[in-house]
């Protein structure tokens, strides 16, 4: 399925829309380059399923996230795929929602059934392909 949005406004409604139909355990891996919303994708689900006043940094440096269910991971600074059972991702795998950045260095630990979310540059929107 490919989703091409005009601008952010209509990439956090389609991410809100998405967010409706994730069920725990779920894993989501969100591909693409910096700047490409994968933050804000993660963002707005965790904010449509846990309330908009919810606060949702990057988790660039401390890897992962957790609200009551929901695990948002950003795998960017992470070099070695064995920190990954260290920093809780098989267990959240196995409970969450999971949100996955740069979710390339988990590899084969990612379940069969991740929806995968690839994000690229549409004019002023994004294009958004989502295989599972």
């Amino acid at each position: 399925m490919i989703i091409t949005t005009k601008n952010l406004d209509e990439t956090r409604q389609w991410a809100a829309e998405f967010a409706k139909t994730l069920v725990a355990p779920v894993c989501v891996a969100l591909h693409g380059d910096l700047g490409m919303g994968k933050s804000e994708i993660a963002r707005t689900v965790i904010q449509t399923l846990r309330g908009g006043d919810t606060v949702v940094p990057s988790p660039t440096f401390t890897i992962v996230q957790n609200y009551d269910g929901i695990s948002h991971f950003d795998l960017y600074r992470v070099t070695d795929a064995s920190e990954l059972t260290e920093i809780g991702l098989i267990h959240a795998l196995d409970n969450d929602i999971t949100l996955i950045e740069w979710p390339e260095i988990a590899g084969d630990i990612l379940p069969m059934a991740c929806i995968h979310v690839y994000i690229d540059v549409a004019g002023d929107g994004r294009q958004i392909r989502i295989e599972s």
